[in-house]
């Protein structure tokens, strides 16, 4: 009798361990982040195809995460995506003439914006619209394009 009681709270204190182990992987995980919004500048840039970028992506300079994906919408007179990034205030010194590029994590994983830095000296401020994008690569559309060539 005590030798099942043992046993049982052994079980339910490994079952209540790998409840919480999975707790903390989830958190890690899911869209909670603690992007402070305030210490922040958002930017806006358009793109003709996101190609799975979605909000909360980060935003990367030389693979440096500086800020992250807050809003996406479509416009509706142009038909392009329109982003908003939100960028730490600490990286306050990117110049305004930088460009923004979609890019894949490996061959086959997420999306983040890439900023690659122009030479101005007039930095991004709050509200401010780059101007220069590239959108994501598809690998479909190029694979389409190997195969069904003229």
């Amino acid at each position: 009798m005590i030798k099942q009681r043992l046993l049982d709270l052994m079980v339910g204190f490994f079952v209540l361990v790998a409840v919480l182990i999975l707790f903390v992987i989830s958190s890690k995980a899911s869209t909670i982040h603690s992007f402070d919004s305030d210490a922040s500048y958002v930017v806006t840039a358009s793109f003709d195809d996101l190609g799975g970028l979605s909000v909360n992506s980060p935003v990367r300079i030389a693979g440096v995460k500086v800020g992250e994906v807050v809003s996406i919408d479509l416009d509706n007179l142009s038909y392009r995506a329109i982003v908003k990034a939100s960028i730490l205030q600490k990286y306050n010194a990117i110049p305004n003439d930088s460009s923004m590029s979609i890019m894949t994590e490996g061959l086959l994983g997420s999306k983040y914006i890439s900023i690659s830095p122009g030479f101005s000296g007039d930095f991004l401020a709050n509200g401010d619209k780059i101007e220069v994008t590239h959108s994501a690569l598809i690998l479909e559309n190029l694979i389409s394009k190997f195969l069904f060539k003229p």
